[in-house]
């Protein structure tokens, strides 16, 4: 018996070990370096029960964080609707890490286990790797060990402070995790290290300072000097990241509390990238596994038996619900994804004249190189306003529709024509930019010298406004954290304040 005889009798046995997983991703990576060109961080794969999977689920995919009561909640919640066949769980999760962390379901059957290992420890694994906004915006190589970091300080806080104070805290920022995030400043690399050599200085510095004097007088952040009539000018430019304001500059704020608003930002710049690039990221995993497990096929590693069982697995990755099943819930990102990357390729190899015209730079391209260029480049909301093509359009039967709060009826805003093509991939475009979901809010300004009020301006984007009770909500625990009073105001396209929200 050859070698790859041994390995199509391990590959289509329905009944996995540890030698076959071995085996699979031995070969699915040579496969991924030599015919995809594939450039990946060195794979973890973790087999986990489904409890297992649940922990990893409730940690939003994190291997350890800190204590907070919503990841016990979440746990709780997701174990009760999995035992009662609410819901399913993933066949595999994957960790943004240098190496790459994945878990895979002990009851996957052998099938699926090469599937998830092509599709994450591949796929995703290549896209963290490569990916721009991964790269600038991540820190792939340190991420666990500060985690385990944010953890233990935590829980020395909860020692010395309380569970109810320092879960007060996590609460307030927690709920301005969206808004503690640097979308246009590259964030400095988080390291366990020197996190903890920071928080070693510090206290060394407090020792050799301290003074019995020095307990009558509040903590004071350094705050820039303003010169006379200038005080308006605080700060100079507005601050797009709250939770960075808070920390740096909040009056009265004792330095554990700004340390843990440090931690929960600087997870929340972690999830940046994944927000932003869903859809590429699950489109071109599943890309990833579609050619390596049909190029295993082509290459005998595998029978007909497995491949109907790939075919059946694959296909409920892209199943898209109607618009009124009861299972819609917006489009499907591997959908849609998967569709555009497969269509890049095939413009490259065989453009019709609708694709000359739409796309002149793809057309007898090298599809490998130019899937790469858009995999490494692009985030969703760009990727769809540059790559969505009129075939996809049409074999996703997607249209606008216009609904007007004021208005009964709907009315449809774009149709499968030339100016409708091009509206849809704005319309769809605008839907994945972030700033279609979170409001965009700065800090302002600062009465440095009488109030100590702090100013947020929310510039109102395409007509979407603040839930005035939403607002209320979160500017109190804004008003928690900074320890004065808060204000903000919602200005139209114009400048003109429409509304106005406190929390005194």
């Amino acid at each position: 018996m050859t070698e790859k005889d041994q390995y199509r009798a391990m590959f289509c046995s329905p009944n996995w070990d540890y030698k076959t997983l071995e085996a699979a991703d031995e070969v699915i990576s040579r496969i991924g370096r030599d015919y995809l060109k594939l450039k990946t961080y060195p794979n973890q794969i973790e087999i986990v029960t489904s409890e297992q999977m649940i922990d990893a689920y409730a940690l939003t995919g994190l291997p350890t964080s800190y204590p907070h009561w919503k990841f016990g909640k979440d746990f709780v919640l997701n174990q009760s609707n999995y035992t009662k066949g609410r819901m399913g769980l993933s066949y595999e999760l994957v960790i943004n890490s240098n190496p790459c962390i994945s878990y895979n379901m002990e009851n996957n059957s052998t099938c699926m286990m090469l599937l998830v290992i092509a599709h994450a420890c591949q796929g995703h694994n290549a896209f963290f790797a490569n990916n721009y906004m991964f790269l600038d915006w991540t820190s792939a190589d340190s991420i666990v060990d500060y985690m385990v970091f944010a953890r233990d300080y935590i829980l020395r806080c909860e020692e010395e402070y309380g569970e109810e104070e320092v879960e007060r805290v996590l609460d307030a920022a927690h709920a301005l995790m969206n808004h503690g995030i640097d979308k246009y400043k590259k964030p400095s690399k988080v390291s366990a290290k020197e996190e903890n050599d920071r928080l070693r200085k510090l206290a060394h510095i407090k020792r050799e300072n301290y003074n019995e004097i020095w307990k009558t007088l509040p903590t004071q952040p350094e705050l820039p000097d303003a010169a006379p009539g200038e005080e308006h000018r605080f700060p100079k430019e507005p601050e797009e990241n709250i939770l960075y304001f808070i920390e740096k500059y909040a009056p009265t704020l004792p330095a554990w509390k700004r340390e843990i608003i440090r931690i929960v930002r600087k997870v929340a710049q972690y999830f940046y990238p994944q927000g932003a690039t869903k859809v590429m990221n699950e489109g071109f995993a599943t890309f990833t596994h579609y050619h390596i497990i049909n190029k295993l096929f082509d290459e005998g590693y595998v029978n007909d038996g497995f491949m109907l069982e790939f075919i059946k697995s694959h296909s409920g990755v892209l199943y898209q619900p109607e618009y009124n099943s009861k299972y819609y819930a917006g489009l499907n990102p591997y959908t849609l994804g998967f569709n555009i990357f497969m269509d890049i390729k095939r413009i490259c190899l065989e453009p019709t004249a609708e694709d000359k015209a739409w796309f002149p730079n793809l057309v007898g391209k090298d599809w490998l190189e130019q899937v790469h260029y858009v995999m490494e480049n692009f985030r969703d909301d760009s990727f769809i306003l540059q790559y969505l093509s009129p075939k996809v359009i049409r074999d996703m039967k997607l249209f606008t529709i216009i609904d007007k709060e004021n208005e009964t009826d709907y009315e449809i805003g774009a149709i499968h024509n030339e100016r409708g093509y091009r509206k849809v991939r704005e319309q769809l475009s605008y839907q994945y930019d972030r700033s279609s979901r979170v409001p965009n809010i700065q800090v302002t300004k600062v009465d440095l010298h009488r109030t100590s009020k702090l100013y947020l301006t929310h510039y109102i984007q395409k007509d979407r406004r603040l839930e005035a009770e939403s607002a209320k909500a979160t500017l109190e625990q804004i008003r928690y954290l900074w320890g004065f009073p808060v204000e903000l105001q919602a200005k139209n396209k114009l400048g003109i304040n429409e509304s106005t929200f406190e929390a005194k």
